[in-house]
């Protein structure tokens, strides 16, 4: 064997060996995407798409009340408690209830709040909501939602990813994988917060086994709004583009070796971040909203200003096409002093939200977007004193059985009032809604079978109403 033999050999080996593993790389891709582990992502991974169905809804706005507020000082009149006011109710009646906290022999706490019919509709709301009574034939009340959760961070993974535990994706991530965005300076789903205090956190808005473009983005009301959004001093713009140029040739020559589908979300991540740097900013620049808009949203009013600058910001994003946004307030825990805290949330949102439903609906928006404020659970008839010497301080424990929410637009049947609770707020008396219906009706609006909404993963098909749900066809319009 001459020199030329040999090295023509060691080619052919060379060949054979690049070949058998590019092949097996290929198998090796193929098998992981049927995982949902892997798989050739698009070039742009929130790239609209269709849904199953011609929807009635584009976007969604939900507007997170964290902590549970209290159905029966709001949504939901009980007169008959007064009679049982300061009493232990009939151990009959109270020894199966979920309670985090208390016995089921506390007194009772009768609300103090007048309830009036609102609007042609005659929906009762409580007087600390003035301004939701003005969208009253807006809206649809269901005041009979039901959850397996009674404690907080359990109740909030369960309303937003269809599961008590964590590490499955949110409704928005769902959303956004299954629509895509139609914008494309900003992400598809974004996160607005306000309030002290938090429970489930980022796993309200994760994405969970999804890719990690649709998980949630949180946005600031002031100042970048994305921390660290704005170049460096002395970094421009032609400068910036170069570097995500690089990094990116990087990061495909690593897809192409790999077809991990998180390198395609990190080459979107990137590219998403470049052209927020301009058109973030401008999202935030209120200089162009007329006075009357601000004055309709209270964004000068200190009480309202956080709450109102991200429901300006929520109608802002799905103007530009976000699909998915998600305001989180805390602050709605009354354990204690339900007196004093209650209406003290209630003058910070009350305005604000009804302000989104208004603006939404004189722009033309509402028939498109679906609005959705809610709780994780609701509150006990029952008192709670955590320093019994001072009845002042009295406050309601968690309740999993007929709480209130509201929906509009997007679908929905406004001025309705679905569901019932007995008399005295303590099971669903007519119509109960699991959170697993809510969910697979909020998809149904966005145009998809929530059985068929699915995503393989660890050998299985995943979705979000888990095992569960049905559409809740009577508030559709």
């Amino acid at each position: 064997m001459n020199e030329y033999d040999f090295a023509r050999i060691q080619l052919r080996r060379d060949f054979f060996r690049q070949c058998a593993g590019g092949i097996g790389t290929l198998a090796l891709a193929d098998l992981l995407a049927l995982e949902g582990r892997a798989a050739p992502a698009p070039v742009e991974p929130l790239a609209p798409k269709a849904p199953h169905f011609a929807p009635k809804a584009k976007n969604v706005i939900f507007l997170f009340q964290e902590g549970a507020p209290s159905q029966m000082d709001l949504f939901d009149p009980k007169p008959v408690l007064r009679k049982w006011h300061s009493q232990p109710l009939p151990a009959e009646l109270t020894r199966d209830l979920k309670l985090a906290f208390i016995k089921p022999n506390a007194a009772v706490l009768a609300s103090s709040r007048e309830f009036k019919p609102c609007g042609q509709s005659g929906t009762e709301l409580s007087d600390l909501l003035p301004h939701t009574a003005q969208i009253a034939d807006d809206i649809c009340l269901i005041r009979s939602m039901r959850s397996d959760a009674f404690n907080h961070h359990p109740g909030q993974l369960l309303l937003f990813s269809g599961h008590v535990l964590a590490g499955r994706p949110s409704l928005g991530a769902w959303a956004v994988y299954g629509l895509g965005s139609e914008s494309r300076n900003l992400p598809g789903f974004v996160v607005l917060t306000s309030g002290v205090g938090t429970s489930a956190g980022a796993d309200n808005f994760t994405s969970g086994f999804l890719p990690s473009s649709y998980a949630g983005t949180v946005f600031r009301g002031s100042g970048d709004p994305i921390l660290y959004l704005s170049n460096p001093a002395g970094i421009s713009s032609q400068s910036q583009r170069a570097r995500i140029d690089a990094v990116r040739d990087l990061n495909q020559m690593r897809q192409v070796q790999t077809g991990d589908v998180e390198i395609a979300s990190r080459i979107q991540s990137y590219e998403l971040a470049f052209r927020m740097q301009a058109s973030a900013p401008e999202l935030l620049d209120f200089s162009k909203e007329s006075a009357a808009t601000l004055e309709l949203y209270g964004v000068s009013k200190d009480a309202t200003k956080a709450y109102a600058t991200n429901c300006l910001l929520a109608r802002r994003m799905v103007e530009r096409g976000v699909r998915f946004v998600m305001l989180m307030h805390a602050s709605w825990d009354h354990h204690s002093e339900i007196e004093k805290g209650l209406p003290r949330q209630c003058a910070a949102t009350d305005q604000p939200a009804a302000a989104l439903v208004k603006d939404l609906k004189q722009r033309g928006l509402l028939d498109t977007t679906l609005v959705v404020w809610a709780g994780e659970f609701g509150r006990t008839p029952m008192s709670e004193l955590r320093r019994p010497e001072d009845a002042g301080n009295a406050g309601r424990d968690h309740h999993p059985e007929g709480y209130s929410l509201w929906m509009a637009g997007g679908g929905v049947k406004p001025g309705i009032v679905y569901g019932k609770t007995d008399e005295l707020g303590l099971k669903i008396a007519e119509d109960p809604v699991h959170v697993h219906d809510l969910q697979a009706t909020i998809l149904h609006l966005l145009g998809f079978d929530h059985t068929r909404l699915t995503y393989r993963h660890m050998g299985r098909d995943f979705r979000l109403t888990d095992v569960g749900g049905e559409v809740v066809r009577a508030v559709l319009a």
